[in-house]
């Protein structure tokens, strides 16, 4: 059976609700994924899952192999990735326990290993990345999130920061200026090498909390993160469920 679509969990997504799920040690020539895939029926569909940060969130976002977990996933037969991203709300209509589909991007981010033509004597691959999420893919989330009754946010623009370390006010009031209405670590080089391995790639963007300086931030706890996430991830499986059918 074909894998009808593979997901990526973020912080605070570590499993997915899957039914005969089995689990897949996966060696790719960029290395080892973040942590053993997860495949299973959803929905009566073949679901493929990873955790991003590592199934005990062990990796940090500038040490995440992104190349190897995006490898894997191909290797096994996934053509269409979801990637659930952990964000902080910049704008007012990214609120915390929001979920989004953001249609933009900007990287902030430095020194990951961000191409499949890093080794000498591999293609240069210049992929156009006008549209960094795949349209249609972004339309089918949309659609299933309306078949399920969840609230989506449609389009937005997502700043991937460097991280570990969360952002300044300074950061973030120069992230709005330049049109970024979510902030996260991990969206890039992901979306980049989705697009070069031609993946077609979206985000559900889960907004954990405010980030600096916007709304009613004050200091940023992982505790307030991971309640928001769990309240605002509440309806996923079913949704991405949907997705996997559609």
């Amino acid at each position: 059976m074909d894998i009808a679509l593979a997901v990526i969990g973020g912080t605070g997504i570590y499993d997915l609700a899957l039914e005969q799920a089995e689990t897949r040690q996966i060696d790719t020539p960029y290395g080892t994924p973040s942590g053993a895939l997860r495949i299973g029926l959803l929905n009566g569909n073949r679901v493929a899952f990873l955790a991003r940060h590592g199934e005990m969130h062990s990796l940090p976002p500038h040490k995440i192999n992104y190349r190897a977990n995006l490898a894997a996933l191909k290797q096994i037969g996934a053509s269409r990735i979801l990637a659930l991203n952990t964000v902080g709300g910049i704008t007012e209509h990214f609120a915390p326990r929001t979920l989004a589909c953001p249609d933009q991007l900007i990287d902030y981010t430095w020194g990951r290993t961000s191409t499949f033509s890093e080794e000498p004597g591999t293609e240069v691959l210049h992929v156009d990345f006008s549209h960094p999420y795949s349209p249609l893919l972004r339309h089918k989330v949309l659609a299933a999130a309306r078949v399920v009754g969840a609230d989506v946010v449609d389009g937005g623009c997502y700043g991937a920061t460097q991280g570990p370390r969360l952002e300044t006010i300074a950061e973030i009031r120069r992230m709005h200026r330049d049109g970024c209405d979510l902030v996260g670590m991990t969206g890039m080089p992901e979306a980049g090498l989705a697009r070069e391995l031609k993946l077609d790639y979206a985000c559900l963007a889960i907004i954990a909390n405010w980030a600096a300086g916007c709304g009613d931030a004050q200091e940023i706890t992982l505790n307030e993160v991971l309640d928001n996430v769990a309240a605002a991830s509440a309806g996923l499986p079913e949704l991405i469920g949907e997705l996997a059918r559609s």
